[in-house]
């Protein structure tokens, strides 16, 4: 019930204003479906302990500017001089670190290229189906996909990609939350989990928790994590009409 009255207020205005980080992006044209793919990927796999909005602000600058566009070429970042792609990454500070960025960046298009040919063919030969994707991602795979293939930026990424992307999921009823900082807080605030568990229990524990409070609720998991974000962004400044049962 708390989940449905978050939701409800999200969409009012009432959690503030929302604005989604991945908001700071190019309106992509048709034709452009492959870069849009490769926009919501790879900087994502660099969201590691960093501000969100000022990543996403340095995608839609490096988008913008025709010295940098080409980095979102899976084929031209996977096949490019580390030093070149290196520049690139850093000019507008989508990369923070000049090694360990640029290398998950430039791994993950070598596995795409390498073993699929675009972001697109995964998708096509998973069947868009979110199960066989994690399979590949957090399997087969793994490897070649560094910190997108982790379960927190694996998950949050098949929303987002799903929301931004334009791809359509089979089972993304089986994507669950992403465990950040605020969704732990709210975790606890909504006896979720226990003050303690939110050191002791693993991210994965805790999206497990999650799938047992909302099962038979009609609501997905990752479909309550803006609204949850949002509202411990906004230091649980809204105030829920229903007591929460402990």
């Amino acid at each position: 019930a708390a989940c449905t009255e978050l939701l409800e207020a999200k969409k009012n205005g009432q959690l503030g204003e929302c604005v989604m980080p991945e908001d700071s992006s190019p309106d992509f044209t048709a034709d452009e479906s492959e870069a849009r793919l490769a926009y919501f990927t790879l900087p994502m796999a660099l969201n590691y302990q960093r501000d969100s909005y000022k990543l996403w602000e340095a995608a839609l600058k490096t988008w913008n500017d025709p010295e940098t566009q080409r980095v979102f070429s899976v084929s031209w970042s996977a096949h490019a001089d580390s030093q070149d792609l290196r520049e690139r990454l850093m000019k507008h500070k989508i990369a923070l670190q000049p090694n360990k960025h640029v290398d998950t960046w430039q791994r993950i298009a070598r596995t795409v290229d390498q073993e699929f040919g675009t972001i697109s063919a995964l998708f096509t030969v998973s069947d868009f189906d979110f199960i066989q994707l994690r399979s590949r991602i957090q399997g087969k795979y793994k490897g070649g996909f560094p910190y997108l293939s982790g379960p927190k930026i694996f998950n949050y990424w098949s929303f987002i990609i799903q929301e931004y992307g334009g791809v359509l999921l089979k089972n993304s009823d089986q994507i669950s939350i992403a465990p950040d900082t605020h969704i732990i807080k709210c975790s606890v605030r909504l006896g979720v989990i226990t003050e303690e568990e939110a050191f002791s229990l693993t991210r994965e524990g805790v999206s497990e928790r999650w799938r047992g409070a909302l099962e038979g609720s009609g609501m997905n998991p990752i479909e309550v994590h803006p609204a949850l974000w949002f509202w411990s962004r906004g230091g649980f400044a809204y105030q829920l009409s229903i007591p929460i049962s402990r």
